[in-house]
């Protein structure tokens, strides 16, 4: 599948903030992205992300927990770990993105990654995190080929720097606003509170809607040359990753996480009813820093609706059209696109 250009490649420019060096989740130090991705002829499209926190660890500089805020947009999903998540505001592993009914093995081989790490030799209890989204349009979603080594793989290969977006990982079998979706990362730089702080957001998207590009609705039944209709797939979801650098409580970062799901609305999303919308947000910070006041919050809020409006964009516009198990999803056509952006006066360049 040939590479696509980034929505900053095609001109379009979200908010005026700067980004990070690769305008990725991992601008924000010590965070490491992962994938592993399964394409078998038309039937299979599926596959794993994986977002690692260094800082998470045994280690003398590392932390068995790191403070974490989760907003659910709507409840139509099976993040596995969610409950003890809401519960005591942390996250003790990586988070895993796959599909929906391989979730389940995902989060057993999140188990056995972090039960394998020195230091944990005696651990009797873990709360695994796992995000999905449905792809049984694209993928044969029962076959559930995620592997233990698939999950492994993603969490052993992640690195730092550029991320590979679009079709990858848990994005191969996905759509999204009527369009072939995947996985998008985006980020910012901004100031809070007096310091330079970073806000990197990955989605996976699936859902439903009329995709909406910086105020211009660009739909998939005008802009695509086939005849009829959009197909409505079973999928309908969204997971927003949200990590920064900001000293922030669990409080304050499930306020950041209702900003990123409202952000779906920037992009046309239609927040369905069968929809499962998540955002978690977590701070990488160095415990000892000083907490962000709440009357300082309006910057991180901004650049993590920024970064997430940005990052679905990314996720639909750098994907390839696949031919999948139950039919087709189609890339945006850009040349269409272009044209009403530019008509329209919103691309940043002529």
């Amino acid at each position: 599948m040939s590479a696509r250009m980034t929505p900053r490649e095609l001109g379009v420019v979200v908010g005026e903030l700067p980004t990070g060096p690769a305008n990725a989740i991992t601008d924000v130090p010590g965070v490491r992205v992962g994938h592993s991705t399964l394409h078998e002829g038309e039937r299979l499209h599926t596959g794993v992300t994986a977002v690692v926190p260094d800082q998470l660890g045994a280690g003398p500089a590392q932390r068995r927990s790191l403070p974490c805020g989760m907003f659910v947009g709507n409840g139509f999903g099976k993040l596995v770990g969610a409950t003890q998540l809401a519960e005591l505001g942390t996250i003790e592993t990586p988070v895993v993105l796959t599909a929906t009914l391989s979730a389940f093995r995902a989060a057993d081989a999140l188990v056995t990654h972090v039960l394998g790490l020195p230091g944990y030799e005696e651990v009797r209890t873990l709360n695994p995190v796992v995000g999905e989204t449905n792809d049984g349009f694209l993928s044969d979603i029962r076959a559930r080929p995620v592997t233990e080594a698939h999950v492994l793989a993603a969490i052993d290969g992640a690195t730092s720097g550029p991320v590979a977006q679009g079709c990858v990982g848990a994005g191969a079998g996905t759509s999204a606003l009527g369009y072939k979706g995947g996985i998008g990362t985006s980020s910012r730089v901004v100031e809070v509170a007096g310091a330079a702080r970073t806000v990197g957001v990955l989605v996976q998207s699936n859902f439903s809607g009329t995709l909406t590009v910086r105020g211009v609705p660009l739909p998939a039944d005008e802009l695509l040359d086939r005849p009829g209709p959009t197909v409505v797939d079973d999928g309908n979801s969204c997971m927003i990753v949200v990590a920064t650098d900001a000293p922030l409580d669990a409080r304050r970062l499930e306020r950041v996480a209702r900003r990123a799901v409202f952000a779906m609305g920037r992009v046309g999303s239609d927040f369905a009813g069968g929809s499962g919308d998540y955002a978690l947000v977590f701070s990488t910070a160095d415990p000892s820093l000083a907490l962000v006041p709440d009357a300082a919050l309006d910057p991180v809020f901004g650049a993590t609706a920024d970064a997430v409006e940005e990052a679905l964009l990314a996720s639909v516009l750098t994907a390839t059209t696949t031919a999948g198990h139950r039919g087709t999803r189609h890339a945006v056509p850009l040349g269409p696109a272009l044209d009403r952006l530019r008509a329209a006066g919103a691309l940043a360049r002529p």
